[in-house]
């Protein structure tokens, strides 16, 4: 597992160091946020990360609850992910592609939503 650091400026003293795992957490705490949404799970996990020199890059996979309009939930996850990845560690994020693998249709779902 990577240990990714942010070096503080010449004014502040000690650095902090962020833990890949810490990151993963923060981007599935923001999925976890948006309605009509779950973060895919199994064998195939659904958050992917990158860490490049101009930024992460996320790969989130998720299942979309049966009566949510898809682009807008997928656009919800972005802002939601670059924003709280953004607060809480400071680091930049370059981009989130979001993958929707299936419709979930189960009723449990549906009762919920009304």
């Amino acid at each position: 597992m990577a240990l990714f650091r942010k070096v503080p400026s010449d004014d502040q003293k000690g650095k902090v160091s962020y833990n890949a795992g810490i990151v993963s957490s923060i981007v599935s705490l923001a999925v976890s946020e948006v309605e009509g949404v779950e973060l895919l799970a199994g064998k195939k996990r659904g958050i992917k990360l990158y860490f490049e020199k101009d930024g992460i890059y996320a790969d989130i996979s998720v299942k979309v609850d049966y009566g949510y309009i898809v682009p807008d939930v997928a656009f919800k996850i972005q802002q939601t992910v670059k924003h709280n990845v953004e607060a809480m560690t400071k680091y930049k994020v370059a981009k989130v592609d979001v993958y929707v693998v299936g419709v979930d249709f189960s009723e449990e779902r549906a009762i919920e939503q009304n």
